[in-house]
């Protein structure tokens, strides 16, 4: 049975002027309230007996191995302690493909918020447990036909900053922080490297949320540190962030991020043709990042993605007499003029991809969902109820993709055609 384990935050940041400080905080919060109903779907899946291959099968409990060389090469967490990640070997014919995922989490933009993170799984591997492995890292072929025997990889976040941060100094207002993000990409990477994924015939980069923009900002890095002859892929599920304005006339996420870029010294990571042709926040947005890859990368995002419509379209201080505190915690809520809102930020996705939909060597996934993240859930992965296009689960399309059977640029029609959506309830 799908279970996570991850801590929560003080409820003091859900008061906050400004949520998107405590992005991070929420993200984890309401991937535990995701959590708990998926394994009350799957029960009620179960009991309406779906199939026995189903029914028994439990997500492996996987060890987390901390990187050897992160004191000699100033690879660290928040906190200063090594980071880490899980990896399952593969089998038989996967013996020689890799999956990485780069767990998501938020960002964190200032002393505080960063130093809040340093008690959490977030911010210092002291806190990480053995994961569970589950939708595009689960070993069954049942719930993950095309990748379950991979050696597969979950890479821990533990920077607030996508992998992409790198400060020298570790004093900040009188805290200690360690801004090191792309120094513990490199690290691990050079690590696994030496555990065989230098000798992968195939080789498939993805991650959720932060770590989806993480795997947009690393994808051709990726590339390049493998052999020329691997075929190597990237997906970024849930990590296209846009950069639009919220309710109330404010560019609140643009603000967010260009904090995050300065704290942590982002820009250097990010591509040279972007930031000398614009403000390097600007280049932290993924429709930026995805004009300048050339690696095959496949994008997965709900259109009504519940953390974006949240933090980016409606964040709280944004809906001050709260006509839209319903409506952003459960889309069923929303009214007419709402729903006609919702439908321009879909708009807004559908054409910050649209030159994306042109390139021959991309996938999409673009579903009409009030949901974040798809691929770490059995539930919405690949299972008898998930969402589909064109009778595809998402798990169908991406090996479709990946494996290069069909070309693979779904777009769901608008919310609420598309019956097998599985949409979050705050309320």
């Amino acid at each position: 049975m799908e279970i996570h384990r991850l801590r929560f935050w003080s409820r003091r940041w859900w008061e906050r002027d400004r949520p998107l400080l405590a992005a991070g905080c929420v993200l984890v919060f309401l991937v535990v309230i995701f959590a708990i109903r998926s394994r009350v779907k799957e029960a009620g899946v179960r009991n309406r007996a779906v199939g026995p291959t189903f029914a028994r099968l439990d997500s492996p409990l996987v060890d987390l191995t901390l990187l050897r060389d992160a004191k000699s090469r100033g690879a660290f967490c928040l906190d200063g302690s090594p980071p880490g990640y899980h990896l399952q070997r593969g089998t038989g014919s996967g013996f020689d493909k890799w999956l990485l995922h780069l767990e998501g989490g938020g960002w964190c933009n200032d002393a505080e918020s960063c130093a809040a993170r340093k008690r959490t799984a977030l911010g210092s591997s002291r806190y990480m447990e053995p994961a569970h492995f589950v939708g595009i890292l689960s070993p069954h072929q049942s719930l993950n036909p095309d990748f379950y025997n991979w050696n597969r990889v979950k890479v821990r976040y533990c920077d607030g900053a996508s992998l992409a941060g790198d400060v020298d100094k570790e004093n900040l207002n009188g805290l200690e922080l360690f801004f090191r993000g792309q120094r513990i990409w490199i690290a691990a990477i050079d690590q696994l490297l030496s555990e065989g994924l230098a000798k992968a015939k195939q080789a498939f980069l993805t991650g959720c949320s932060a770590g989806g923009l993480a795997t947009l900002i690393h994808c051709d890095n990726f590339r390049a540190r493998m052999a020329k002859e691997a075929m190597v892929k990237c997906l970024s599920d849930a990590g296209f962030f846009l950069d639009e304005m919220d309710i109330s006339g404010k560019k609140t996420i643009r603000s967010f991020y260009n904090e995050v870029v300065h704290l942590q010294g982002v820009m250097k990571n990010l591509p040279s043709g972007c930031i000398t042709a614009m403000e390097p926040s600007q280049c932290f947005f993924p429709h930026e990042l995805i004009k300048r890859l050339t690696t095959p990368v496949f994008i997965l995002n709900p259109a009504y993605d519940f953390w974006q419509i949240q933090h980016i379209l409606v964040p709280s201080n944004s809906d001050l007499d709260g006509q839209w505190r319903r409506c952003r915690l459960n889309i069923r809520y929303c009214d007419s003029k709402q729903i006609e809102i919702l439908q321009e930020f879909r708009k807004s996705l559908l054409n910050a991809l649209s030159e994306f939909q042109q390139n021959g060597k991309g996938g999409m996934f673009i579903n009409s969902c009030f949901i974040h993240c798809q691929t770490m859930s059995n539930i919405t992965w690949h299972w008898p109820t998930s969402p589909r296009l064109n009778n595809k689960t998402i798990a169908e399309a991406v090996g479709d993709w990946f494996f290069e059977r069909r070309e693979v640029k779904e777009v769901d029609c608008p919310y609420p055609c598309n019956p097998t959506c599985s949409h979050m309830e705050f309320l």
